[in-house]
């Protein structure tokens, strides 16, 4: 690769970005996050293999908020800095390279800064992007990394049968909307909870649920899940911890599966709540297994071939919630633990 290839052109951009300004206990505010400005240089260092990306979109996530806090164990992905870039998965289009496995023009979707451009010293963990003809911005959600979560939550941890009896919680969310359709084509009956009305119709008119709830209008969660379950549940795709998991144990069937794939109810508690029913896990012979997608990225093109096909069918529909601009990032982010969003949460940064 040449030296201009490379991007070795000495060109600076003003550079947009979101950076945490402090760590954050309990719920998290728009304050704790600030829009500044800065410079980027479109060039790779000399002799190495770093990428400089311009961001076109970029997610937000519920996981993001535990990055927010400080932990004195490490956990499964590192602490967000104070007074440094957020980071979260995006699409992108590179724009200087130094590696032989991407040009300049190349889009691509990976884990990327809340900024205009970004330099990534080693861009092994990118894709390219191989069905441009589908929305781009389908490549931070169905495309991306939550349509992955849901396809292995779903069928590496729970694998469903036909005819088994599946029970999504967020159901309306990046996630759950695609487990609810993924289950459905394999034959499930499939029952979503959400928190608005206007989400209960999308999982029932857009999804395609058999039934769906608004778990904020059901004063006893226990007896909402007896009305829409009599016999049971055979597979709880598991968003969001707390009551709803507690009443969910009482309703399992024998040997059901729950793949554990977030917590949201728990992500903004100082003191996280513990389950109280977790007995029926002896009782009913259930197996609860947490999964993080990432571990299962090498199986990456199989999945993006499988999904893009679905779309493509009109098997998979997916609806998008997309703030415009990067200065509405910490808004929407914030939005997610409220259930404002409807669809997948993201940002558009710049124009295709």
């Amino acid at each position: 690769m040449t030296a201009a290839a490379a991007g070795d052109v000495h060109e600076e951009m003003l550079n947009r970005r979101v950076i945490l300004k402090r760590y954050v206990t309990g719920f998290p505010s728009e304050d704790d996050m600030e829009v500044v400005t800065g410079t980027a240089r479109l060039a790779v260092p000399t002799g190495s293999t770093a990428v400089v990306l311009r961001n076109l979109y970029v997610s937000c996530d519920p996981y993001m908020r535990g990055r927010m806090t400080k932990h004195e164990d490490p956990t499964y992905v590192p602490d967000f800095v104070p007074g440094e870039v957020l980071t979260a998965f995006g699409v992108s289009k590179v724009v200087a390279s130094g590696h032989p496995g991407f040009a300049v023009g190349d889009l691509v979707w990976g884990m990327t800064g809340w900024e205009e451009y970004t330099l990534v010293p080693n861009p092994a963990l990118f894709f390219k992007i191989n069905h441009p003809e589908i929305p781009l911005s389908y490549y931070t959600g169905v495309l991306g990394m939550p349509g992955m979560t849901a396809y292995v939550g779903l069928f590496h941890v729970a694998k469903p049968k036909k005819g088994e009896y599946v029970f999504v919680s967020a159901a309306s969310g990046a996630v759950g909307q695609i487990v609810g359709q993924l289950a459905k084509l394999t034959g499930c009956y499939v029952v979503g909870s959400a928190g608005s009305d206007e989400k209960v119709n999308l999982l029932k008119t857009k999804f395609g649920f058999d039934e769906a709830f608004n778990y904020k209008k059901e004063a006893d969660l226990n007896a909402a899940l007896k009305r829409h379950f009599p016999e049971g549940i055979d597979i709880y795709f598991e968003n969001v911890g707390g009551a709803m998991l507690d009443s969910v144990l009482l309703n399992m069937r024998l040997r059901g599966r729950i793949p554990v794939c977030g917590l949201i109810s728990q992500y903004n508690l100082e003191q996280p709540e513990g389950p109280r029913n977790l007995f029926c896990v002896i009782t009913k012979r259930l197996r609860m297994e947490g999964f993080i997608v990432t571990d299962h990225f090498g199986e990456y093109h199989k999945f993006e071939e499988e999904m893009a096909g679905y779309l493509k069918e009109g098997k998979i529909t997916y609806i998008e919630d997309v703030a415009e601009g990067l200065e509405k990032a910490p808004a929407a982010l914030i939005g997610l633990y409220t259930g404002r969003n409807v669809g997948k949460q993201l940002v558009k940064v710049a124009n295709e």
